[in-house]
């Protein structure tokens, strides 16, 4: 696979000086190339003919903003056929290729990078290299680019050894669909197959199997949770209904199979022995059943399903009516959000196109496909006593959902309108005004004032202050504020030229 990179069009002028402190030769040159993979920082001495110029190149893999560590690289550069070669088998540090270039032509040529890939090489190519025949020449150069080439005031260093160690991007600002935005409060609920109810089997006084049984503690399908004692009532007294079952039980079988003797020697007839047949059958459903629910001290509550108990209704010792609920269980894993939203949104509501959740205490949003989640409905009419419109998502549970609880939904709608938006990750705030880090170079950024419009908890419109095509950091802003601030690491520490 082959690509071809461009250079960034903040980083046009091939002489722009690297505002270092540390070492390396003056009036050093930078480029800035990206692919759909890889960010280069090249930065070089000029190119003179007869002398050789040290090449550094940071190397980023776009996916994680991390060093490229071991991968082996080809670095050229080609003035009007005239070709020097330099091939690299690791970094001198991760993510930094350096080499040393000796120039024979003079005039416009180009730098190219192969990145040796598990699938093929990746072409890094940039046609604006400028070599100069002598030091005259190049004086003549930098004095050009001087003239045209002036860093903001505000600019900001930050090192690509200080991004490569935090959570950081970067990318380029392209309008895109942003519709309206509807911000509500929900309440997450069960849904109707995630919560089961145990009843009472009987009436009686209720003596919890597990004395430590509470509310969250996990528990099994037909795991004993409750004993109903009933043994000193007069009536349901499930001792000796189980007593009166065990002897009709027990009569029963031996007529049967008596009767199965008789009949084979045509003592009684088929029909007294089907009548037999059905006594005994009549008999045993109604032992075996209160044998499983039932014990000598009462009726056995059971958990209906697996999950965790998310109610009990009864205390140790108290009493009961047959048919009440006893115990809640929950397995808290496909659950409802559901938000009331003002009846204005509802033309909005038929072109919902996804939802972010923010969790209390969770700095993560959450999208609902993250979620697994969909629109279950939103109602077509409202109460007198509440004119909310009523709309539910159904969730699977990620494991810090709790019901009952409530939730943050942004609520985002289809629309063809064209925003610029950048990630809340990018956005600083300062003395309530907003703040982004538009990028100079790959180790320069300058402090934007930016005007807000609506946010859908992930992103946030741009309505002034960036232009389309211009490229901001998009993660680990706050981090590049400390380096305005002088408050992160040396800017210099561990950079290698």
């Amino acid at each position: 696979m082959v690509l071809v990179f461009g250079m960034m069009p903040a980083c046009h002028h091939a002489g722009e000086e690297h505002d270092h402190d540390h070492e390396h030769h003056h009036d050093a040159e930078q480029y800035t190339f990206y692919s759909a993979d890889f960010e280069l920082f090249a930065e070089a001495e000029p190119f003179v003919v007869g002398q050789e110029s040290k090449v550094a190149a940071h190397l980023t893999r776009l996916s994680n903003f991390k060093p490229l560590d071991s991968t082996q690289v080809k670095i050229s550069l080609i003035v009007e056929g005239d070709t020097v070669t330099e091939t690299i088998d690791r970094p001198e540090q991760p993510g930094i290729y350096k080499c040393t270039f000796k120039p024979t032509k003079a005039g416009c040529g180009q730098l190219r990078v192969e990145i040796m890939q598990p699938n093929g090489i990746s072409v890094v190519s940039h046609p604006h290299v400028h070599v100069v025949a002598n030091h005259e020449a190049l004086h003549e150069h930098e004095h050009e680019h001087h003239h045209h080439a002036h860093a903001p005031s505000n600019a900001i260093t930050f090192t690509k050894e200080q991004s490569w160690k935090i959570d950081f991007a970067t990318a380029t600002l392209r309008s895109q669909p942003f519709g309206a935005v509807i911000k509500a409060s929900a309440q997450v609920l069960p849904s109707q197959g995630d919560e089961r109810e145990a009843t009472a089997t009987a009436s009686g006084v209720v003596l919890y199997s597990n004395p430590n049984l509470v509310e969250g503690t996990a528990v099994k399908a037909g795991q004993q949770l409750f004993v109903i004692e009933s043994n000193g009532m007069a009536d349901n007294n499930m001792s000796v209904r189980l007593q009166e079952a065990t002897s009709n039980y027990t009569v029963a079988k031996s007529d049967y199979e008596r009767k199965q003797q008789l009949a084979e020697d045509k003592i009684v007839s088929q029909a007294e022995l089907q009548r037999a047949k059905a006594r005994y059958e009549t008999a045993k459903a109604v032992y075996d059943n209160l044998k499983g629910n039932f014990s000598q001290k009462g009726a056995v509550v059971r958990a209906p399903i697996s999950g965790y108990i998310q109610r009990i209704n009864v205390t140790n010792g108290g009493y009961v009516d047959a048919g009440a609920s006893v115990v809640t269980v929950s397995q808290n894993r496909d659950l409802f959000v559901r938000a009331e939203v003002q009846p204005r949104y509802y033309s909005q509501l038929a072109g919902i196109s996804g939802v972010n959740m923010v969790i209390p205490g969770d700095n993560h949003v959450y999208t609902l496909s993250e979620l697994n989640g969909s629109l279950v409905s939103y109602a077509k009419s409202t109460d007198l006593d509440c004119p909310m419109v009523p709309v539910t998502f159904r969730v699977c549970n990620q494991g810090n959902l709790l019901s009952g609880s409530f939730v943050t939904l942004y609520i985002t709608t289809r629309s063809d309108r064209q925003a610029l938006v950048i990630s809340n990750q990018g956005i600083v705030e300062e003395m309530g005004n907003y703040f982004v880090f538009v990028q100079l170079t790959p180790e320069s950024f300058e402090k934007r004032l930016v005007t807000l419009g609506a946010t859908d908890g992930r992103c946030t419109e741009i309505l002034s202050g960036v232009k389309e095509g211009e490229r901001v950091v998009t993660r680990g802003a706050s981090m590049v504020r400390l380096a305005q601030n002088g408050a992160a690491l040396d800017p210099h520490a561990g950079h290698v030229h």
